[in-house]
């Protein structure tokens, strides 16, 4: 897969530092996977959902923090757009990025 961009996930790591090995191993396994449909990420991330709009929700360092990408299955690519605690996702709303925690 292609994930855009490496430089995001390491600002992330940067404001949470707790994260950052849980997201560098996130980046790794995911670059690395073959994923053609959310079946198949299903199988390699079996906590990944779906929050609409082609954007879904990966539960990183068990479920302390979460992360939000865009995937366009047809291209191979992901967009990382947001990545912050469970309490600052649940003000978030995970469609538009509109509330009171903006996308990146």
């Amino acid at each position: 897969m292609v994930i855009i961009s490496k430089t995001t996930i390491t600002d992330f790591g940067v404001n949470y530092p707790l994260a950052i090995d849980a997201l560098n191993n996130w980046y790794a396994q995911t670059k690395n996977a073959d994923l053609n449909s959310f079946a198949t990420m299903k199988q390699t991330f079996n906590s990944v959902d779906t929050v609409g709009n082609d954007r879904y929700c990966f539960n990183i360092k068990g479920n302390e923090f979460r992360l939000i990408v865009l995937i366009i299955f047809r291209t191979r690519t992901i967009f990382v757009l947001w990545f912050g605690s469970h309490s600052e996702y649940d003000k978030l709303n995970k469609q538009t990025g509109a509330a009171n925690v903006p996308f990146k």
